[in-house]
């Protein structure tokens, strides 16, 4: 996540901000410029953008800014409407109950992050409306046909979410309960919009033979393959193979997983990349813990071997960090060498360098 600043006053501000503390500027996030607007009102009811970015454009905010869900703009013609990841919602929770606000709120913060990512990426999006696969979000609190409980997945580009997991005491709760080292409202985000994109670029995309290659037979039966990861756990030597324990059930989860990991090293070296992150421990003689995040990391000429190799200095610093302050490693895993291979998959995939299949070029 690259750092702003206002407009108005270059005063430093962050990606959720929604107000300019120097200068008093109201700021919206414009998705197209990947920019932060200053604001100011306008004649029609709207707002007209100031300082560095000033052309006379008029604005308005999302309709979710009124929930206080978010602060991204869209054009000013017209009535409003949605901005681009509000206009995926399909279900949002009864917003007459004030906890679940709040807890909304939290799920449109993690939203918008993935979003960014997107959009940075330019991987395509497509509404329920446009498509009938298309993304749609649905943000649940209660599920009376499951005897109230909402399992958070994904089917056919419909994405659920369990509003109890921007609950952070009850998300902890199921971490520990499913002895996972990490889970968190993001992750569930970056998870499931892996299983709409292995649909849209590798079944669709005519890819997956390539895919296969590289993550298995995702013919196999899933339930069944679900079923047996529960019930014995994971292979025994998962580690060596797969991020995660979770991705060992079945290709399609090894693909998401992959994809969610792909995500959060994306966009942390982004962010040490805005913060002007150099990892240089001086007790490292062979450089293998040091690296200069100065590469733009969502360019398609950057390779994976250069991520991959930064990301294993920067990763090992912030857990160091976080021990230092006793709390828990914020990147708890292992990036093997057949995982970063996986990970150079997705890496590709999304910068369309996978081949289709049966094109030798």
């Amino acid at each position: 996540m690259k750092l702003f600043s206002c407009p108005a006053c270059d005063q430093v501000v962050f990606f959720e901000n929604v107000l300019c503390e120097r200068c008093n500027h109201a700021l919206g996030y414009e998705p197209e410029a990947n920019a932060m607007l200053a604001l100011e009102p306008s004649d029609n009811g709207g707002w007209v953008s100031v300082g560095r970015h000033a052309d006379g454009r008029p604005w308005r905010y999302c309709e979710n800014y009124t929930h206080g869900a978010c602060n991204w703009l869209v054009p000013g013609e017209g009535e409003g409407g949605f901005c681009l990841a509000c206009r995926h919602n399909l279900v949002v929770p009864n917003l007459g109950e004030a906890s679940n606000v709040a807890l909304w709120q939290k799920m449109e913060i993690a939203k918008r992050r993935l979003f960014y990512t997107l959009l940075r990426l330019k991987l395509p999006l497509v509404t329920r409306d446009e498509d009938p696969e298309g993304l749609g979000f649905e943000f649940l609190s209660h599920d009376p046909e499951n005897g109230g409980h909402v399992m958070t997945g994904h089917d056919n580009g419909l994405i659920t979410i369990a509003l109890a997991e921007a609950d952070d005491a009850e998300r902890e709760r199921r971490r520990t309960s499913m002895g996972e080292p990490y889970r968190t409202l993001l992750g569930h985000f970056r998870h499931e919009i892996g299983h709409w994109y292995w649909d849209r670029l590798v079944r669709d995309g005519g890819r997956l033979s390539a895919c296969r290659a590289v993550f298995g037979d995702d013919s196999q039966d899933y339930g069944e393959a679900l079923k047996r990861h529960y019930a014995n756990g994971p292979k025994p030597d998962w580690q060596l193979h797969f991020v995660s324990s979770y991705a060992a059930a079945h290709p399609w989860e090894d693909f998401a997983e992959t994809w969610a990991h792909y995500f959060h090293i994306t966009d942390t070296l982004d962010t040490g990349r805005a913060w002007g992150f150099v990892v240089n421990p001086r007790e490292d003689h062979e450089d293998l813990l040091t690296a200069m995040i100065n590469f733009d990391v969502y360019s398609p000429n950057t390779t994976m071997a250069n991520i991959a190799e930064s990301w294993l200095a920067l990763s090992a610093a912030l857990n160091a960090l976080n021990r230092s302050m006793g709390a828990p490693d914020p990147y708890p895993f292992v990036l093997t060498e057949p995982v970063i291979q996986k990970l150079g998959f997705i890496h590709d995939l999304v910068h369309g360098r996978v081949p289709q299949d049966g094109d030798a070029g």
